[in-house]
């Protein structure tokens, strides 16, 4: 598990639920395959919208295969990769994502 910033966020056309995050760990992903910039879809849509999302940071679950989704939409068929799987708890309104409490750096061992 790693720490990981928010830099872009967006909800998936036809979907209430998906939200598709594009998210930072820090470093030169082409160093190191759980660092940099990879694409993350989350089921988060009814509890947050995308523009409150940008520049959180959150725990990611980063040694995961990526997962393909293919979805209908108005457009046609859309296939989505999802590149780890974010970590958030059931709260009675929906999930809540779980953040650290204090600054720490993009990249970071969750232990």
């Amino acid at each position: 598990m790693r720490i990981a910033k928010i830099i872009e966020a967006e909800r998936v056309e036809g979907s209430e639920k998906l939200i598709k995050l594009q998210v930072d760990f820090g470093g030169d992903s082409s160093t190191d395959s759980e660092q940099g910039r990879r694409q993350i879809v989350a089921g988060i849509g009814k509890a947050y919208s995308p523009e409150n999302l940008i520049g959180k940071k959150i725990v990611v679950v980063a040694n995961l295969e990526p997962r393909f989704f293919t979805l209908r939409s108005d457009s046609g068929q859309v296939e989505l990769e999802s590149q780890g799987m974010l970590l958030a708890a059931g709260g009675e309104s929906g999930p809540v994502l779980l953040i650290p409490d204090n600054e720490v750096e993009s990249g970071s061992a969750v232990s």
